[in-house]
């Protein structure tokens, strides 16, 4: 590079200073104002000294609403896909960024600085960066074995400054044993890498006055002043930190830096003091600049010490990022600097810090008024001057006390006072938006208004505190994506870390520099009542969606009700809702859907469910009922048994007299059987008899019509044998 370039370097450097001296003369006014010191509006000499306020009321009004909104959440940033392969990408850099890499570089105390320079001194600005340190250390040990000692000696980063070998008896299983024991001082050196991040103070941060954002800026970078043990710590040539030149007296720069710390001083190269505590002028700059002689100016980081200067150059190398962002909370169109709250304030408060003199004034001259006297005529004129309680006041003889001695009145005008006060706060509301709403108090705590009038002040309170809080957030998506890269470009092995109660494994060299991201603003900046009411009411409605549709309708999905659940925890105010509710697992959700689908509905398990508990106080009255049926059964049996055995008895007389009747009826049933049994024997014996005769005459006929036939035949077979014989032929026949 040549002379030509360094010199249009320092050019570019002045014109940044300058432009940085003309707005300090307006952050100091800001910082005076805020601290209550008011160099401006000197008091009257035995006149109050009071004032008011009013800048700090009001940041301080906004500023816990703002740094809630930012950093209230878990996670502050989610970085979005720009591709289908960044999908699981983005989810493990959100986690690391949020829960590593933000609290490891000091990212919350940095942001919150930068918030709070931004509502008092109109920007803040935010760096970071993958910070390299050569530490040293002293440790001394004692009572080492050989081979720690060794193992700890050869160790390349450690040096032995003391060593004391030793020889010591210890006792073991085998009997006592000589060994020797090492003490010894060491002196280690460690290179420690950690990301950091930090705000810059805004008297050391450098930018071009033409540009309108840092991204356009063809030089942007910080002036600090470091001591030389600092910059050798960084890794830079021990005899070059040495030749630098200590830092000069820069009146604007020392004025601002003084009043941020309350008057802190420094060494410089007229102190007496060793070398390694000088501080030096160390310009950590990025330029824009065409070192290949292409046309296009590339950008390069470089580093100076002492002065912009070719001999003073300690870095020179191309980048691709200028790691600062700056944030406002109002932006100011087509130039850089923003609008700060002090900018609408100073001058009310200024207004209001005379007029609160001037009333605390004339009620001092109501609580004290001004004697008038004659002189000669009071003999204790002390009583008059320095009064004291039941300390009476003499007069001459003959004078009277009344034209002796008086009092200069003085109007009371104190309470017209106030009413211009309560006026320039009504001007302070109407020129910032800042009231009691956009502190998180509700407008009606502490008046009484109409429902409707509250919502408007409580609303416009809460807009204009969102407005803010949208302007920061745009703010912080450069920083974010800034520490996405570096991580990215100097983490060069993965690294397991505790997230959620387990460990996870990130390695962001497969990462997507390029990601997008959205700073997470929260519900709003309300309150947090207002924020919850709102969650409960989506999260009703989200049941009612999934308790009459099933989990796989169209409208609301499980995931969509964690995220609710999870709004509400963290407007609730409760940092980390993974401890409360368990994110759904995809996986386990489309099971349990698919377990869901071959279920009947919950309505008609509901249904069921009703009836088998109807059924089941059926049963048990129904058994009841039977019990009480058994028990009345018992007494009716009981009953029916007393009853049986008195009608058995009764039965047993009936039947033994209806035996003893039977028994008579028998026997002269047996009697009369008998008899007739006789009759009928002597009937059939005659019978009998009549039947025997009527066939023996019977036999008798009937051998007489044999007889008869015989005698017929015969006489047949005689007439047929006469009638059938042959005339005689001579031949015998």
């Amino acid at each position: 590079m040549d002379e030509n370039t360094y010199s249009n370097v320092a050019l570019m450097v002045h014109q940044c200073e300058e432009y940085r001296n003309d707005l300090s003369s307006d952050r100091t006014t800001a910082m005076e104002y805020y601290d209550g010191e008011m160099t401006d509006t000197p008091a009257d000499p035995g006149r109050s000294k009071v004032i008011k306020r009013s800048l700090r009321a009001a940041v301080k009004k906004v500023l816990p609403a703002m740094v809630r909104t930012i950093l209230g959440n878990d996670e502050v940033v989610k970085f979005q896909p720009v591709g289908e392969e960044d999908e699981e990408a983005c989810a493990q850099a959100s986690d690391y960024i949020n829960y590593v890499v933000l609290p490891e570089s000091n990212g919350f105390n940095a942001i919150y600085d930068a918030i709070h320079d931004a509502a008092r001194l109109r920007n803040g600005i935010l760096s970071w960066q993958y910070k390299t340190e050569n530490v040293v250390t002293f440790s001394r040990h004692t009572g080492l074995p050989e081979e720690e000692f060794v193992a700890l000696a050869g160790d390349d980063d450690v040096e032995v400054i003391e060593h004391s070998p030793r020889p010591e008896i210890i006792e073991t299983e085998e009997g006592p044993i000589e060994v020797v024991l090492h003490d010894c001082r060491i002196k280690r050196r460690e290179e420690k890498k950690a990301p950091l991040s930090v705000c810059v103070p805004l008297e050391e941060f450098l930018i071009h006055p033409d540009a309108t954002c840092i991204e356009d800026s063809p030089i942007t970078g910080r002036k600090s002043r470091l001591k030389r043990s600092d910059l050798v710590s960084m890794g830079y040539d021990r005899e070059t930190v040495e030749g630098l030149p200590a830092v000069g007296r820069d009146t604007e720069e020392e004025g601002e830096r003084d009043d941020r710390r309350a008057k802190n001083y420094h060494f410089d190269g007229n102190d007496n003091i060793e070398s390694a505590l000088q501080e030096v002028d160390y310009y950590d700059l990025y330029v824009r600049t065409d070192k290949d002689g292409d046309g296009i100016a590339e950008l390069r980081h470089m580093c100076f010490g002492g002065s912009v200067k070719e001999e003073h150059l300690l870095l020179d190398e191309e980048c691709d990022d200028v790691p600062f962002a700056d944030i406002s909370i109002e932006r100011r169109p087509h130039q850089w600097e923003g609008h700060s709250i002090a900018d609408d304030v100073m001058e009310i408060q200024r207004i209001e810090t005379v007029l609160l003199r001037e009333t605390l004034d004339n009620i001092y001259w109501q609580n004290t008024p001004q004697p008038i006297f004659q002189n000669g005529k009071i003999k204790n004129p002390e009583a008059v001057f320095n009064p004291e309680f039941g300390r009476p006041i003499e007069v001459e003889g003959g004078v009277d006390v009344r034209a002796a001695l008086g009092f200069n009145k003085v109007p009371f005008m104190a309470k017209e006072s106030f009413a211009m006060l309560e006026y320039m706060d009504n001007e302070l509301t109407d020129r910032t938006g800042i009231s009691d709403a956009s502190s998180g108090l509700a407008p009606d705590a502490l008046q009484n208004m109409t429902a409707k009038a509250t919502g408007l002040v409580e609303q416009a309170g809460v807009a204009q505190s969102e407005l803010m809080a949208r302007n920061i957030a745009n703010g912080l998506k450069k920083y974010f994506r800034g520490l996405l890269r570096m991580v990215i470009r100097h983490q060069d092995v993965p690294r397991t870390v505790r997230l959620r109660g387990k460990w996870a494994k990130f390695d962001p060299r497969h990462w997507n520099a390029d990601m997008d991201c959205i700073v997470n603003t929260g519900l709003g900046a309300g309150t947090r009542e207002r924020d919850m009411i709102m969650m409960q009411q989506v999260i009703g409605l989200q049941e009612k969606i999934l308790a009459s549709m099933g989990a796989d309708n169209p409208f609301v999905k499980p995931d969509n009700l964690y995220e609710a659940i999870t709004k509400f925890v963290e407007a609730a105010g409760l940092r980390t809702p993974t401890l409360y509710f368990t994110e759904p697992d995809p996986q386990e959700i489309q099971a349990k859907l698919e377990a869901m689908r071959n279920q009947p509905n919950p309505e008609q398990l509901k249904a069921e469910a009703q009836i088998k508990i109807e059924e089941a106080k059926l049963a048990s009255a129904q058994k009841a009922k039977q019990m009480e049926m058994v028990a009345n059964a018992s007494k009716e049996k009981a009953q029916m048994d007393a009853d049986l055995k008195v009608k058995q008895a009764e039965l047993e007389k009936e039947s033994i007299a209806r035996n003893e009747k039977l028994q008579n009826d028998a026997w002269k049933e047996g009697q009369r059987l008998a008899f007739e049994r006789e009759k009928l024997l002597q009937e059939r014996e005659l019978k009998i008899m009549e039947l025997e005769q009527q066939r023996e005459l019977e036999m008798a006929r009937m051998e007489r019509e044999q007889q008869r036939a015989q005698a017929g035949d015969i006489g047949k077979a005689i007439e047929r044998m006469t009638t059938a014989q042959p005339a005689n032929t001579g031949q015998p026949a």
